[in-house]
């Protein structure tokens, strides 16, 4: 693949970033929103003290334009990072399409990035929790999302090496199982972190966490579907029309020949 389609596909992967990042935007606006303010609610009415600075940022503003702007540009990250992904898996990963590799592409991504590492250290709501901790769950998170990824990568080697001794059918099975495998011991060893107030209601925490969830597979299915069609327009045009011109310029020889030949066939007659 040409540097030329590389960039075509970056900027459509990037534009598919953007068309996620809106579904996802009105997603959490909807899901996830009610539940943050409610949490919010919970902390302030159990705080025991209060300091008094001014607030920075005002809660609106949060909900609004910072949540838009969150959501968006990390829609744009993911779709150019993807893309290029799929550039490169774009027939090594079998006899898959654009848009069936776009789709696979996307529904991984979504296992590997998010729900892995969210099944080990699922998502709290804001303000709730405690502030020291922070760092060290963010650290294990963006671990975990590593781990993920390197164990996929890994099963994805796997799968394609025992292909040709298994058949495709028991070579991915062999491949998902190896990788659910190495996850769990990844769970196993790595630490857990608890850091929810101890009378927090459980059902405002489960609603979070499932509208947070929601929001995330909302995205990459929106994404998945979005590239989906813009790199099937972007790939198939091109070959469809190659395969024209080469027909095009087979049939004008022919009709020259044929022009051609008809005057020296004819000129001994006249003559």
């Amino acid at each position: 693949m040409n540097s030329a389609t590389v960039r075509t596909l970056l900027v459509r992967g990037m534009l598919a970033g953007v068309v996620a990042g809106l579904f996802a935007l009105v997603t959490a606006s909807f899901l996830g929103e009610p539940h943050v303010d409610a949490a919010i609610a919970f902390e302030e009415a159990h705080a025991h003290s209060h300091e008094g600075g001014e607030e920075v940022v005002s809660r609106g503003m949060q909900a609004t334009a910072g949540l838009a702007t969150a959501v968006l540009v990390y829609g744009v990250a993911i779709g150019g990072i993807a893309s290029l992904v799929f550039s490169y898996a774009l027939g090594r990963t079998g006899r898959f399409g654009p848009r069936a590799t776009a789709m696979l592409l996307s529904g991984a991504a979504f296992v590997c990035v998010y729900l892995v590492p969210f099944l080990k250290y699922p998502a709290n709501p804001p303000s709730v929790g405690d502030p020291e901790s922070l760092d060290k769950r963010t650290a294990l998170y963006f671990l975990m999302v590593l781990l993920s990824v390197l164990l996929a990568v890994a099963a994805t080697i796997l799968g394609r090496r025992l292909a040709p001794r298994l058949g495709n059918w028991y070579a991915t099975v062999t491949a998902v199982l190896g990788f659910a495998a190495a996850v769990g011991i990844a769970y196993a060893f790595l630490p857990s972190v608890s850091e929810l107030p101890e009378h927090f209601p459980a059902l405002l925490l489960w609603r979070f966490r499932v509208s947070t969830l929601a929001v995330q597979l909302v995205l990459w299915t929106a994404f998945g579907l979005t590239f989906a069609h813009l790199a099937e327009r972007a790939l198939r045009p091109r070959t469809a029309r190659d395969g024209g011109v080469g027909e095009d310029a087979k049939d004008g020889e022919q009709r020259e020949a044929e022009q051609g030949a008809a005057p020296s066939s004819t000129a001994p007659a006249a003559n």
